[in-house]
């Protein structure tokens, strides 16, 4: 038997289109391991919810390896130890993994392959992140030109079928059992709208892409309306890897209608991805020149200012709204997103790190680079931004996406307001236990442009 090679998983979660798995699994017999390495990722090793979802991306995975009559090997500790560790109990030449663009995994990744025969493989991206490149040969920045380029390049190839049979070396070696790691919230267990909402793994994601692709034609009129089920949902799954956009490109790219639109935000993904490769350091530093100056509010008052909107106790209720979605089921609707961060940002002039390690924390799709990219995208401090002083008005946001039922639905105190008041309670129509405002919105906005003159004036 020749000698066993290493698969080495982390977010790509999938044995379709795998190349990793694939070329592992023609060469001979295959040792599948996952590493659970917090101390490489330092300060961004996972949040809460993205722990949740791993338990159960790795039970998902581990059972398909099963059926294939293979295993999922669990390890913790740093990678660069662990690998070279585990290949040397099996006896194994050579690693496999798919290439990631993550600071701290591509500082992994030259360690491991210091140590040993490690194979990089493509396969979590429409196109190799760094590769579309200006006529110059430089990255783009922007994202338009960078999504007329990338488009060029379209599609991309036909997604890898799973490997028939995966041969397994002649023992295995011992693994942690994936309990042990306390990945899921116990006391208090706070997961249950996680466990209600979502079926993480593979096949938890094909269901999920089976049902946006019959209604993929209709994604532009749909999906700025919180109320109505137009987004796809699949960010989670292609966060974790456990389905490829290549799949999901395939799936969708022929549905006509409006699915442009839909295939875009695919790219927005790959444009994320070349922003931190230029801006390694994106999730924790300004774009801008001198923009880390900005005269943000911190302590005392806006401190409790940043936990009432954390909680979804700010007094607007598309805000709170939103909030008490990602709380309850580790995602937010995009529109809300953006309405969320604006307000953070600029009505209560918070640093958008702030809400950048919140986010980081609470949700299932926590992916650093989207997660950094939109919230610079927010805060008028990335490369490719709004501007700061373009001020989201929440209140006329949730009227204008006809987010009424969204409201009822997770701010239940005015699930009895007419549509007349929900968006906007007056004071007679507030119900006694909603909050007041924290700010009014002509307060905030007129705060956000004193803040900003007294920085340009810096």
């Amino acid at each position: 038997m020749s000698s066993p090679v290493i698969v080495w998983f982390r977010r790509d979660l999938r044995l379709s289109d795998q190349a990793a798995l694939v070329e592992a699994a023609a060469k001979g017999p295959v040792v599948p391991v996952y590493v659970l390495d917090d101390e490489t990722a330092k300060h961004r090793a996972m949040g809460g919810a993205s722990r949740w979802w791993l338990h159960h991306s790795l039970e998902s995975l581990g059972a398909g390896l099963e059926e294939k009559g293979s295993r999922l090997i669990l390890r913790r500790g740093r990678c660069e130890d662990v690998l070279p560790a585990l290949a040397k109990e099996v006896g194994a030449s050579e690693v496999h993994a798919l290439r990631h663009y993550e600071p701290w995994w591509r500082n992994a990744e030259k360690a491991v392959g210091k140590a040993l025969t490690l194979h990089l493989h493509h396969g979590n991206y429409l196109a190799p992140p760094g590769s579309v490149t200006t006529g110059a040969g430089q990255p783009y920045k922007i994202f338009t030109p960078f999504w007329r380029a990338l488009h060029e390049r379209l599609p991309p190839p036909d997604p890898l079928y799973r490997p028939h049979t995966i041969a397994a070396p002649e023992s295995w070696p011992e693994s942690e059992a994936l309990d042990d790691w306390g990945l899921l919230p116990t006391r208090p267990d706070w997961a249950g709208g996680l466990r209600d909402f979502w079926t993480p793994g593979e096949e938890g994601a094909k269901a999920r892409l089976k049902t946006f692709a019959e209604k993929a034609s209709r994604y532009e009129g749909q999906r700025n309306l919180p109320a109505r089920n137009g987004t796809s949902f699949l960010s989670p799954h292609l966060h974790f890897g456990e389905i490829s956009p290549a799949q999901v490109w395939h799936a969708t790219s022929s549905a006509g209608g409006s699915v442009a639109t839909f295939l875009s935000e695919i790219g927005w993904r790959d444009y994320a991805q070349n922003v931190i490769l230029q801006y390694p350091d994106y999730g924790g530093t300004s774009a801008r020149e001198g923009f880390d100056d900005f005269p943000w509010r911190s302590g005392g008052q806006a401190q409790e200012d940043l936990e009432a909107w954390q909680q979804g106790r700010t007094g607007y209720p598309i805000v709170d709204a939103g909030m008490r979605e990602l709380w309850h089921t580790g995602w937010m609707h995009n529109r809300v997103r953006m309405i969320t961060a604006s307000f953070l940002i600029k009505h209560l002039l918070i640093d958008w790190r702030e809400g950048e390690k919140w986010f980081w924390d609470t949700l299932v799709d926590a992916d650093y680079a989207s997660n950094a990219v939109n919230w610079q995208w927010n805060a008028g401090s990335g490369v490719d931004s709004n501007m700061f002083v373009r001020i989201m008005a929440p209140l006329s946001q949730s009227e204008k996406f006809d987010a009424a039922g969204y409201i009822r639905q997770w701010v239940p105190e005015l699930a009895d307001l007419p549509a007349g008041e929900i968006h906007d309670p007056s004071p007679m129509a507030r119900p006694k236990g909603y909050p007041q405002r924290l700010i009014e919105h002509r307060a905030g906005r007129e705060r956000a442009l004193g803040a900003w003159e007294q920085f340009k004036g810096e």
